[in-house]
């Protein structure tokens, strides 16, 4: 574990690190930066998750996690200093995300979420979202440090250079993978069954006969349904073009005509407006894809690898003409990125089971059959795998690894800069740190001479 390697290691906000089933800490203020505090509750929540993480710890891991804090809390306090701006909107989105995301992991059941953390979801918005902002903050002030940091071809070979070769990484088998996703379309009879279901609730709800928020709760097939249908503020880019051209022509209570995205049909009502952000609920129904959709989905698949292994039609070409424009691959070329690096590089290690298979015996440069995946919102999809490159395990050079080489060069830079600006730093604040720590050799650098 370096000290500032990793600032954000003890930021897993939303993880949600707190639990209930955590013992009681009786706690105190082990450290001061400027106007921020550090108790002792904080660095004991993060040494639970890290022993729960990775086991039996080093004696001296309270000391790294409290250097790490004061590095958070120096960045926090300079944050405010500088007037850094985090919106509201974000942090109610970030929020919003995390909670379905966590949701997502309990199949959307709310009361096993609620019996997890002895409180409902706006408790538990409440309680974080004064962290999650802090936490924005951070990363914000971090990246303005940060980004100014390049590393030349020389410096990215003398950190090569620098690196014993006893001491050179081993590198596992690596692969590039683009693919070809295809969603059944909607066949018009269940397009038809959708849209008058919805035009039925629409009518029942012009009527009095029940309120949106009633008809959402039951009959919503995406997760605002536990809301009453409210998405929550949002601004101009959030959402599908359909959708918001939809929303931002409605006057405030107004309830929309039946408004068909990617997603589905909706009708949507506006609950308030400020400037270019909305506050919106709506009714989602999703059209059925039956047997029929799928089989006939797999078919168009095995159609278009057919073109593919003949030569008949470029890779690239195939993406653009029968691949979902909503997939991150498809403008990329279908190339999948590893949300792991940003790059296109995996490790076979990281491969969901499902792509490891399909790609093991294909020689680069061949394809897959179709298979079925689901998507985060539990849509069903057909996909073509194309295995375009893949390296054997290696010792690390700079030929084969220089991306990977050049990351670690920057990333050190990165850090050496952070260094020096918390040390500028700690000059010119109040800094307090409770004695328990000044055994700490990693502390020893906050202690001003």
């Amino acid at each position: 574990m370096n000290s500032r390697i990793a600032i954000f290691l003890v930021l897993s906000f939303l993880s949600f690190s707190l639990q209930g089933q955590q013992k009681t800490i009786i706690d105190k203020v082990i450290g001061k930066v400027g106007g921020e505090i550090i108790l002792l509750s904080n660095l004991e929540e993060q040494y639970a998750m890290l022993a729960a993480e990775q086991g039996n710890l080093p004696p001296d891991a309270r000391c790294f996690i409290m250097d790490n804090l004061l590095t958070q809390r120096l960045l926090l306090n300079q944050a405010k200093l500088d007037s850094v701006v985090v919106s509201e909107e974000e942090v109610e989105q970030q929020l919003n995300a995390r909670i379905d995301r966590i949701l997502r992991y309990m199949n959307n059941d709310v009361s096993q979420f609620e019996a997890y953390y002895g409180r409902n979801i706006d408790q538990v918005k409440a309680q974080f979202r004064e962290d999650l902002r802090n936490q924005l903050l951070v990363e914000r002030m971090q990246s303005q440090l940060m980004m100014e940091a390049t590393v030349t071809p020389r410096e990215v070979k003398a950190f090569f250079n620098r690196i014993p070769t006893d001491s050179l990484p081993y590198f596992n088998s690596e692969v590039e993978i683009g693919e070809i996703v295809y969603y059944p379309p909607i066949n018009e009879t269940e397009r038809q069954r959708a849209f008058d279901k919805l035009e039925d609730i629409r009518a029942r709800i012009l009527s009095g006969e029940a309120s949106f928020e009633e008809m959402a709760a039951t009959y919503s097939d995406d997760g605002s349904a536990r809301t009453g249908g409210n998405l929550g503020w949002a601004k101009r880019g959030d959402y599908v073009p359909e959708f918001e051209a939809a929303a931002y022509n409605l006057e405030k209570d107004e309830i929309s005509d039946i408004v068909e995205s990617e997603f589905g049909l909706h009708i949507i009502q506006l609950l308030e407006r400020r400037g270019n952000s909305i506050n919106v609920r709506h009714i989602l129904i999703k059209p059925e894809i039956t047997t029929a959709d799928f089989e006939l989905a797999k078919a168009k698949l095995d159609s278009v690898r057919l073109l593919l292994i003949n030569d008949s039609i470029t890779f690239s070409r195939a993406v653009k003409l029968f691949s979902t424009e909503s997939e991150q691959s498809y403008n990329n070329d279908g190339r999948i990125v590893n949300p792991q690096t940003g790059n296109t590089i995996f490790e076979t290690s990281q491969l969901d089971p499902d792509v490891y298979f399909s790609i093991d015996t294909l020689e680069v440069g061949e394809f897959s059959r179709p298979y079925q995946i689901s998507n985060m919102r539990g849509e069903k999809a057909y996909r073509i795998l194309h295995l375009q490159s893949r390296t054997r395990p290696h010792v690390a050079n700079i030929e084969k690894d220089y991306p990977k080489i050049r990351e670690a060069a920057l990333e050190e830079k990165q850090n050496l800069q952070i260094n020096e600006w918390v040390d500028e730093k700690v000059e010119a604040t109040f800094i307090q740190i409770d004695p328990m720590f000044l055994d700490c050799e990693q502390i020893q650098k906050w202690l001003k001479r």
